[in-house]
């Protein structure tokens, strides 16, 4: 019996047959090309439900500007306009640009006042708007930090406006007072226009406090001091000459020259990617020496314990970052 006769005896062999192919339709004579997956209705809603969120927000948002429905405290600080303009701006340069990393954040009082003081460096007062952004986003209270900046700033038309709606005031002691007794964290650069515009080669090397004004304000309200050190904001814009003359023609504290600036023009107002590092430290209370206020002796010494306090730190953070602009 041969192979084939073999086969056709087995059972069903004879039914089986294999199933034809579908016939191939053409379009225009070709081939159909073949249709993508469409994607989850449910992820389609979802990604509709958050631009419908985004726009919705966004026109209430307008709609309560222009009726003048929102709020703003008795220094100006408009909170609404801080969490939907100021700070998302300011979280590209904090997050993308500088790599921020902050350490210490348990040392920020979680409820009523403080005072937190802080190094100033880097031409521009960047140093200041990213200590705002890195308590608002760090903090577990998510808090506001009201900055006390310098009589120019509140000179200049938009630029007041636009500070008092951020939450600053004046560095004058009333306002800090008042500030700090209704139980508001408040940052303060005691180093002024010294520090942000000092030298390259003077760089993270403090400059003199002034005569302590912060110091009497918080002894006289009890409030906590707390010593913040910040490394990376003297390489944003190097600072290599002052032009004196110019600065006073131009009414300005400095007139800096950097590597970029003036000699790129507007792409010189650009910040160096620089890796930056925020260090709060240990609050000094103050509570037990409201009676000391007026005491110059007690102010200086405390102002001084806060400024080694910060140049100490500085130089630990220094250490951690070896490379100013890595990663």
């Amino acid at each position: 019996m041969s192979q084939d006769e073999y086969r056709d005896m087995l059972p069903g062999h004879t039914e089986f047959r294999l199933p034809e192919p579908p016939p191939v339709q053409r379009v225009n004579g070709r081939r159909p090309i073949p249709e993508a997956p469409e994607p989850p209705a449910v992820a389609v809603e979802e990604a509709l439900d958050v631009w419908d969120q985004r726009v919705a927000g966004g026109l209430a948002f307008l709609r309560r500007r222009l009726a003048g429905a929102y709020e703003v405290d008795e220094f100006g600080f408009d909170p609404e306009l801080s969490e939907a303009i100021f700070h998302p701006v300011m979280r590209i340069l904090y997050r993308e640009w500088f790599r921020t990393e902050v350490f210490g954040i348990e040392n920020v009082p979680a409820d009523g006042s403080g005072l937190v003081v802080g190094n100033h460096s880097g031409t521009v007062a960047l140093d200041a708007l990213m200590l705002t952004v890195a308590l608002r986003d760090k903090h577990p209270r998510k808090r506001h930090l009201r900055l006390l900046g310098a009589d120019l700033v509140f000179r200049m038309p938009v630029m007041s406006e636009l500070a008092r709606a951020a939450g600053a005031t004046v560095a004058c002691n009333p306002d800090a007072e008042r500030l700090m007794n209704s139980g508001q964290l408040v940052g303060v650069f005691p180093e002024g226009f010294k520090g942000i515009g000092k030298r390259f080669s003077d760089r993270y090397k403090l400059q003199r406090f002034g005569r302590g004004g912060f110091v009497s304000a918080a002894l006289r309200t009890g409030t906590p001091i707390v010593p913040v050190a910040i490394v990376g904001a003297e390489e944003i814009y190097p600072i290599l000459a002052d032009l004196k003359p110019l600065a006073r023609l131009l009414g300005l504290p400095y007139f800096p020259v950097t590597p970029t600036f003036p000699w790129l023009g507007p792409l010189g107002m650009v910040p160096l990617p620089s890796k930056w590092l925020i260090q709060f430290c240990p609050p000094i209370p103050t509570d037990h020496l409201r009676d000391y206020a007026d005491d110059p002796l007690v102010v200086y010494n405390l102002a001084d314990q806060v400024r080694e306090t910060i140049q100490a730190t500085l130089h630990e953070l220094l250490e951690k970052r070896p490379d100013p602009f890595g990663p």
